[in-house]
Formats: C-alpha cells, sequence, structure tokens
C-alpha cells in the first residue's frame, strides 16, 4: 500500500473539505436528494466540523480524503471520488484505531458501501437508530470494533 502522511487540518481547510465531502457524498449516498445534501452542507461547514478533530491526506497538494474523530468514535470519513479503491480509507481506519484509539463508528444504514468497509475492518454493528443527528428519517447504525 502506498504510504499516506496524515496531517491534522484546521479550519482554514474546511472550504476544501467541504467540497471532498460534497463529492464524496454525491457520488456513495443516493438516497439523499438535493435539498438534503445542500442542508447537510451548511450543518457540517457550520457545526459539525468545529466537533471534531479532522485530519487529511493529500495527494499531489490536494486533500484526497478526510478523517473526523470524537472521542473514540469516527463521525466522519470522506474520500473523493476520484481517490477511491487506493487504500486511503483503509489508512485513516488503521491511523484511528492505532494512534487514537477509536473503537466505534457511525454509519448511514442506507450506504452499504460505508458498512460493508467497516464489517470488513472488523466492525460490528451494535445499535441502529431510526433518524440521524439531524433528525432526518436516515437510519445511523453504531458500529463497534470486535
Amino acid at each position: 500500500m502506498k504510504e499516506f502522511a496524515i496531517i491534522k487540518v484546521t479550519s482554514e481547510t474546511y472550504p476544501e473539505l467541504i467540497q471532498v465531502w460534497e463529492a464524496s457524498v454525491r457520488a456513495t449516498h443516493d438516497f439523499l436528494n438535493d435539498d438534503d445534501i445542500l442542508g447537510y452542507r451548511e450543518l457540517i461547514l457550520n457545526e459539525y466540523f468545529d466537533q471534531v478533530d479532522l485530519y487529511s491526506i493529500k495527494e499531489n497538494n490536494i486533500i484526497a480524503g478526510f478523517l473526523g474523530l470524537a472521542g473514540d468514535t469516527i463521525q466522519m470519513l470522506f474520500i473523493h471520488p476520484g481517490q477511491r479503491g487506493k487504500g486511503i480509507g483503509k489508512k485513516f481506519i488503521e491511523f484511528a484505531i492505532t494512534k487514537k484509539q477509536a473503537k466505534k463508528v457511525d454509519v448511514n444504514e442506507q450506504n452499504e458501501q460505508a458498512v460493508g468497509f467497516y464489517k470488513h475492518l472488523g466492525f460490528a454493528i451494535s445499535e441502529r437508530f431510526a433518524e440521524d443527528a439531524a433528525g432526518k428519517p436516515y437510519p445511523i447504525l453504531a458500529m463497534a470494533l470486535q
């Protein structure tokens, strides 16, 4: 696997992070409509980014993906669609587990690719919530490292 440097990011990086987030969501969250995406975009940019420790991986000086951690929980993991399949997500998970003691992740139940990814890396469903953090009817799976 290619070596990627994981770097802590600050609020100056938010504009680039939100572009990666939106590209990733549009490629993987086909259950969301445009109004949902725009609403979440504002929440993430103006609230959620400030609630997590953010880390990114760059390729050719452009952010390829980012990770958001809160305590021992992975709250965000988004990879630009053009960067998928390069091991970036796996590298972030290894970092989160070994360096930041992450043991849990919350994931949209309808994002089957993500659920499968986390299961493949040793996470199992521990709880299901009918609504997401914004109160929308998009079920969230709490997963824990086994």
